[in-house]
């Protein structure tokens, strides 16, 4: 029986999480992952199916092994894609009619992390009444009363056209008529699972593409490259005059833009100029756009001038979608570069997700800095405070008062807020303000004095 302490759930915001080899991402939990959640497929589907997707670090090929077995041990079948973008896995899970999908990353972290995380087959998340029920029947080992019999344990086969299918995909998200000849673009592929379709979506659409970060070797993926490092990508605008750059995280779902002037444009950017294209050509349904608590006061306003509204959710491209559906929104997104278009894909997509910029660039042959222009951003500070522990904010004295000091420094110019992440041991604060001095000196002080209180190295 492998233990769940009841003070960690296993799932978090985004999946399972977690160092590789530790709990609870080890090989045993793996295993115990597929076999509770052939378990409840099995309640279903006579015979399931399920798509197995991974990025490039080291870890993802004993997890798909041990997915793959614990899967087939409760007779599922199972498609293996191998190195493959998290959106391509859920579209791929649909396009199979597969019963469900799974993906192993741990997206934006460091190569000795890894994470699970599953897709219905529609290519949504699971919700977390499913995965709070996934935990107990690992807990319990509550697969051992449903094992199959011997004829009926799973086969596994390898999908050789996933990536030719995911290429035409994006491709068809962008309009038929128009190609992205004369256009010049830095791609930066964070090392991660975009390395192989990411570059080939954007020739085939004619661009002059020069790409960065396509070398994986288990070990570097988002090492100084990628959605978080985007100066690789940055620098490589300015070098050879490009007129954008493009650099996604190592699963693929994310994006941050660079413009011509070597700029960078983040999720929030991102979303206020699809908002706004698409409400122009009157497709944004509702007028509506889903966006985090972490979303910037500057994109908030952006959105007021335009008579859009916002809708705000937690932080997590899942839960975005959850508000998507319920506000019948088709478009949202994460400052972090999650964009969603839910009318092309049902997860975070970073190269539909470039495509739809391209398409504005080019049918309003306008630069991208112009595009961006009528956003304008609050100063803002994002520290992150690694924390040994996850205790309630308002047990922790020397926190919770600079949180409260620096609520009434900023009054109604400004905002705080303070969140643990769902995937890693840290605390995130985030200030904004009109004052760049004073949001700096108050995001320092909150996150000194929870490094006071709770903080440890990890």
């Amino acid at each position: 029986m492998i233990p769940l302490d009841e003070r960690v759930k296993v799932f978090g915001t985004d999946g399972v999480r977690g160092r590789a080899n530790l709990y609870p991402m080890t090989v045993e939990m793996a295993v115990a992952l597929g076999r509770a959640a052939g378990k409840v497929f099995r309640e279903t589907h006579a015979r399931p199916r399920v798509v197995i997707g991974k990025d490039t670090r080291l870890s993802c090929y004993m997890f798909e092994n041990a997915l793959i077995s614990g899967l087939c041990s409760m007779g599922v079948d199972t498609l293996m894609v191998g190195p493959f973008p998290t959106p391509g896995v859920a579209f791929i899970t649909r396009a199979y009619r597969a019963d469900a999908g799974i993906v192993i990353s741990a997206s934006h972290n460091q190569f000795h992390d890894n994470g699970i995380k599953f897709f219905s087959s529609e290519g949504f998340k699971f919700s977390d009444a499913w995965e709070r029920r996934i935990e107990g029947i690992v807990a319990n080992e509550g697969y051992l009363t449903s094992l199959p019999n011997d004829d009926e344990i799973g086969r596994n086969t390898k999908i050789n056209d996933a990536d030719g299918r995911y290429i035409e995909f994006a491709k068809a998200t962008f309009p038929k008529k128009r190609s992205l000849r004369n256009l010049k673009i830095v791609l930066d592929c964070a090392n991660g699972a975009a390395y192989k379709v990411a570059p080939l979506v954007f020739k085939e659409l004619d661009a002059e593409v020069h790409v960065f970060g396509n070398h994986p070797n288990g070990l570097n993926i988002n090492h100084e490259v990628g959605s978080l490092h985007p100066e690789t990508a940055q620098k490589g605008v300015i070098d050879l005059k490009a007129d954008i750059g493009i650099a996604l995280d190592g699963d693929g779902d994310r994006v941050i833009l660079i413009d011509e002037n070597a700029h960078v444009l983040d999720g929030d950017t991102i979303l206020a100029i699809c908002a706004r294209d698409m409400q122009q050509r009157g497709e944004l349904r509702n007028n509506r756009v889903v966006s985090t608590v972490m979303s910037n006061l500057g994109f908030l306003k952006a959105m007021e001038s335009l008579g859009i509204q916002v809708t705000q959710s937690g932080v997590g491209d899942r839960y975005v979608i959850q508000e998507m559906l319920k506000q019948e929104a088709n478009l949202g997104g994460e400052q972090s570069g999650h964009l969603i278009f839910l009318e092309q894909n049902t997860t975070g997509d970073g190269i539909v997700s470039a495509l739809q910029v391209l398409k504005i660039m080019i049918e309003t042959e306008t630069r991208l800095s112009d595009l961006a222009a009528f956003v304008t951003k609050f100063p803002q500070v994002l520290l992150n405070v690694k924390v040994h522990c996850k205790p309630s904010l308002q047990d922790l004295t020397l926190t919770s008062k600079a949180i409260s000091k620096g609520e009434s420094e900023l009054g109604e110019g400004g905002r705080v807020v303070v969140r643990y992440s769902g995937t890693e041991l840290t605390l995130r604060v985030m200030v904004e303000g009109k004052n760049p001095k004073l949001v700096s000196q108050i995001a320092h002080e909150i996150a000194d004095s929870a490094q006071k209180e709770i903080g440890g190295k990890v």
